[in-house]
């Protein structure tokens, strides 16, 4: 059995991990076909929204397996920790938007994965955090780093140094994730923001996905110099002539993604 169920809605396609047993927690098998679904989605470019969620109402992702975890030596370990942090960026760097629908506990490797995305949406009763600490490691699927990027280092260290996990209610307050979806609703409330996405014309939500993510580590000259290099991209494209058309016709336009 494959380790995801794919579906398609629109130009949206929902990752549902096949884990409920184990909390949906990420094994090798299940992190090699999340790296192959990414690099298919980033290859086609016929589906340009992608909600990722777990299997069941308890757990978004739980983490890493322990059990599978300690069978594993350090060598083991260390491509595993490879292969999860390639897997994390190729969805970063994807011109795929990505939203992570939390439906229940996101612990360690879960929150990490959520922290991919670029959209997080959770239900009233997930819960996040990166508890490493209290198994005397580290996050190592890039969470001090994208946690401290997005809430600030002193809500990072806060986190990850207490190892605390945190309500959807905090979450929010600290900016970890971006909506709670109402109860019953996650999925309908991700699939409404994905057609929303979907909506707009694709050059320009990928060339701002990539402006803002890229910029955040520049200083503002140079960030505004990126921001118009991407700008050009979308000057040059047939959708914004569309754009403008649909506008003036006062019709739905579109998009063809050139």
């Amino acid at each position: 059995m494959g380790q995801f169920r794919v579906e398609k809605s629109g130009s949206t396609e929902v990752w549902t991990i096949l884990g409920e047993q184990r909390r949906n927690a990420i094994t090798r098998a299940m992190l090699a076909e999340l790296e192959q679904l990414v690099h298919g989605i980033s290859a086609s470019g016929e589906s340009r929204c992608v909600l990722l969620t777990g299997e069941g109402s308890k757990a978004f992702c739980a983490g890493a397996d322990l059990k599978e975890r300690a069978t594993m030596d350090e060598a083991e370990i260390r491509l595993f920790l490879d292969q999860l942090q390639r897997t994390l960026r190729s969805i970063e760097k994807s011109d795929a938007v990505f939203i992570a629908a939390i439906n229940g506990a996101a612990f360690g490797g879960g929150t990490e994965l959520a922290l991919a995305c670029d959209l997080r949406i959770a239900a009233p009763e997930a819960e996040l955090g990166l508890p490493e600490v209290k198994l005397a490691i580290i996050p190592g699927g890039g969470g001090t780093q994208r946690l401290s990027r997005l809430i600030g280092p002193g809500r990072a260290k806060d986190l990850i140094l207490t190892g605390r996990k945190v309500s959807s209610t905090e979450a929010l307050a600290l900016g970890l994730i971006d909506r709670i979806a109402p109860a019953g609703r996650l999925i309908e409330t991700c699939l409404e923001v994905g057609a929303a996405i979907t909506a707009n014309g694709p050059l320009a939500v990928s060339s701002a996905k990539h402006a803002i993510d890229e910029g955040l580590a520049l200083p503002l000259d140079e960030a505004l110099k990126l921001e118009r290099r991407y700008y050009e991209t979308t000057l040059k494209s047939e959708d914004r002539l569309e754009g403008l058309s649909a506008f003036a016709e006062r019709r739905a336009p579109s998009y063809k993604g050139r």
